[in-house]
């Protein structure tokens, strides 16, 4: 069982905590707990939070010595770290753990010096300040998060879900993913490259938002949509769908379906064992090298290699 170390630095986010310990112990495979979560900060007892209430929790850092990864959520304390966490990271990085963070929690993966000549991320409010405090990052103001390999980092509130998705993801593959997230009753599939912000982050109350458009399109993703088939569906102009389609997602119509088509291929590859091309076709991405190639693109896997590795068949 992978065991993922939720570290809290007071004052904490009391949201950030809440997200790492409703996605994780909610991931089932082959009807097995994915992970174990345990909560940790550097003195255990009550910890305050940044509104004022208090947290309980029994762990210390040595939770951190047997993690498979470290999660550091957000925090009010951006300015000075504590000495004992920043060491216990730097040793765990050393040692090879995964290590992400949520929020201003990148402030103390920065202090340690782990996103030095790293792209990375956090709340775009703090954007600035992480910019002037720490030049030495490769800041990445606008995504919703990043993944470095070794070192992830999200931006704030809903990015850390995900962040944490993704990760739940990267380990159990798209299918066990997107069960979590309907669980959870969240979005799921937000690409990392994805803006912070949007011009409308909530559904029109008038009506108007493209969702019937997208459930449409997802439907159908195996046929050769057009921009103009999608206007048409929408009673919309090409003009008209791109700004509103942008304006509610973040992406263009066409970024926004193969983000669709490469995660449909995903789920195809994970609980089928169809033929490569039969993949390519359902997912709407053509051939099997035009699958190959996004896969790669995408996830750094070949598709055969995607399928060895998360097959739930």
């Amino acid at each position: 069982m992978h065991t993922i170390a939720v570290l809290a630095i007071p004052p904490v986010t009391t949201f950030d905590l809440s997200i790492p310990e409703m996605l994780f112990p909610a991931v089932r495979v082959d009807g097995m707990p994915g992970y174990q979560v345990v909560l940790c900060t550097p003195d255990p007892g009550t910890v305050p939070s940044l509104l004022g209430m208090s947290v309980v929790i029994e762990h210390g850092l040595d939770a951190l010595t047997t993690a498979d990864t470290i999660v550091v959520t957000g925090t009010g304390s951006r300015a000075e770290g504590d000495p004992r966490v920043l060491d216990a990271l730097r040793d765990r990085a050393a040692s090879g753990t995964r290590i992400a963070s949520i929020c201003t929690g990148a402030f103390v993966l920065a202090q340690a010096g782990l996103l030095d000549d790293r792209p990375a991320t956090t709340y775009w409010l703090y954007s600035q300040e992480m910019r002037e405090r720490f030049p030495a990052v490769r800041l990445c103001p606008d995504v919703l998060f990043v993944d470095d390999g070794q070192v992830l980092t999200s931006a704030g509130l809903a990015a850390g879900i995900d962040l944490c998705l993704h990760l739940v993801r990267s380990d159990y593959g798209a299918a066990v993913a997107n069960a979590v997230a309907r669980l959870a009753v969240v979005a799921p599939v937000r690409a990392g490259g994805q803006a912070q912000f949007i011009e409308t982050p909530l559904p029109p109350e008038n009506g108007e938002s493209l969702a019937a458009t997208r459930e449409w399109a997802v439907q159908r993703l195996d046929e050769p949509l057009t921009l103009r088939e999608l206007a048409a569906y929408a009673h919309l102009s090409t003009r008209t769908l791109t700004r509103r389609f942008r304006a509610e997602t973040g992406l263009s119509p066409r970024q926004w379906l193969l983000h669709q088509r490469v995660d449909r291929a995903r789920e195809l590859l994970e609980v089928t064992d169809l033929p490569m091309n039969e993949v390519a076709r359902r997912s709407g991405l053509g051939s099997a090298e035009s699958l190959r190639q996004h896969m790669v693109r995408r996830n750094g896997l070949t598709p055969s290699a995607y399928r060895a590795g998360f097959s739930r068949r």
